[in-house]
């Protein structure tokens, strides 16, 4: 061990309650932004799972312009040869097909424009949570014919109830009219008001005959086994996919393109975050800042007696930033490990939202989130405050450099 090492060794423990006290400000720093980050990423994941799984799913196969337009007339004419190619990923966890049309439903009373899905109930419960969020009556059988789930909103508007009937009326595939007797047979309420408000979810089969679309689908929904797979399977997929059905486009769209007001948001909340931890490690460099700058003027005579012996400049200042980056490095270290075995023990027993598990459940959420933890949520935050610490105490080394030996000896 070089005699430098030995130096800033014994000066940090010249004062060890301000040590331990730097110490401890430098780890609880990082130990806040591991869990907090991690805390955040777990909270994204389970709140993108569960939208997604309410109706977009994780990505869809479609034809080229369908979600921009939705036109009746982009739908994937064999959806068989496409889930051909789904069924040899691994990594898929399941998919269902889907057929959409826009329609005049009609109760006694009153009429509303809303979004007919065509759904094969087996395949949909894989991919959907639709079916735990059935408040009234319940789900479609796979031998279900004229029967819907409709939104608990769309519900009141219609002032209809379970085993009531609705009128279809809309265009076919084909340009026909497409109309029919449907009977409510569950009332669902999945809390995002828009998708309560407009739907209406019927057999695909019953779907293919009132709208004539001869075997044919808007979307295939899929899900992965996790959302950290999504990228790389469609990757995969756009490798293996036919670029082409009866001269239509065929495209992969992931949940990002599907739901873009949910990145929006993430987004939003993120940088909120980050101005948040940002004002945590400015807080906790200024700390750090103020307790070198402080050792430093209470060694001034020290340095100054260094200087007239001939130790140099350029030694004191290397000396001084060993003595911080000792400190940073221990406090980082120690607050990083124990960020982590927080993080850890959450991850595994979750952290209970009693008073908000309510609103979460609305959304189809458990009312237990499970932090994340990362790559990049375990060495972030450590990083930014090594970083920012280090630099705290880059301004006074500099001030001991600038020292000259009558100054500082004979410095109060």
């Amino acid at each position: 061990m070089s005699t430098d090492i030995k130096m800033a060794l014994r000066n940090i423990w010249r004062s060890p309650i301000r040590t331990m006290l730097t110490l401890s400000a430098i780890a609880f720093a990082a130990l806040i932004l591991v869990f907090m980050l991690s805390f955040q990423l777990g909270s994204y994941e389970a709140m993108v799972n569960s939208s997604v799984k309410i109706h977009t799913g994780h990505f869809q196969v479609q034809v080229k312009g369908y979600n921009e337009k939705q036109n009746m007339r982009f739908a994937i004419s064999s959806p068989k040869d496409i889930a051909a190619k789904l069924d040899k990923i691994k990594k898929i966890q399941a998919y269902t097909f889907r057929a959409n049309g826009f329609s005049l439903v009609s109760s006694e009373n009153r009429t509303r424009g809303v979004l007919v899905t065509g759904i094969d109930p087996l395949g949909e419960a894989s991919v959907s949570t639709i079916k735990t969020l059935v408040k009234k009556g319940g789900y479609l059988d796979k031998n279900d014919t004229d029967k819907a789930l409709i939104g608990q909103l769309l519900a009141q508007h219609l002032k209809v109830s379970v085993n009531d009937e609705l009128t279809i009326l809309g265009q076919g595939k084909n340009g026909s009219i497409a109309a029919g007797i449907v009977t409510i047979k569950g009332i669902f309420s999945s809390g995002i008001d828009e998708f309560d408000r407009s739907s209406i979810q019927i057999p695909l089969n019953y779907f293919n005959d009132l709208f004539y679309m001869q075997g044919s689908v808007h979307e295939i929904v899929c899900t992965a086994a996790s959302l950290y797979d999504v990228s790389n399977i469609v990757k995969e997929l756009k490798k293996d996919l036919p670029d082409n059905q009866d001269g239509k486009e065929i495209v992969l769209l992931d949940w990002k393109e599907l739901v873009p007001g949910l990145v929006q948001g993430i987004k939003l909340d993120l940088v909120s975050a980050m101005i948040f931890y940002a004002i945590l490690i400015i807080v906790v460099a200024f700390s750090i800042l103020n307790t070198f700058l402080m050792a430093i003027l209470e060694r001034t005579k020290e340095f100054g007696v260094m200087l007239a012996l001939g130790v140099k400049p350029g030694r004191l200042l290397k000396l001084v930033m060993m003595e911080s980056s000792f400190m940073t490095l221990v406090g980082v270290s120690i607050g990083g490990a124990l960020g982590c075995l927080l993080t850890l023990w959450f991850q595994i027993h979750g952290i209970n939202l009693e008073s908000a598990s309510e609103i979460l459940k609305e959304y189809g959420m458990s009312g237990t989130v499970y932090p994340k933890l990362s790559f990049i949520s375990a060495f972030a935050g450590p990083v930014a405050v090594l970083f920012i610490t280090l630099c705290a105490a880059l301004y006074p080394a500099l001030k001991v450099k600038k020292l000259t030996p009558v100054e500082a000896i004979n410095s109060v």
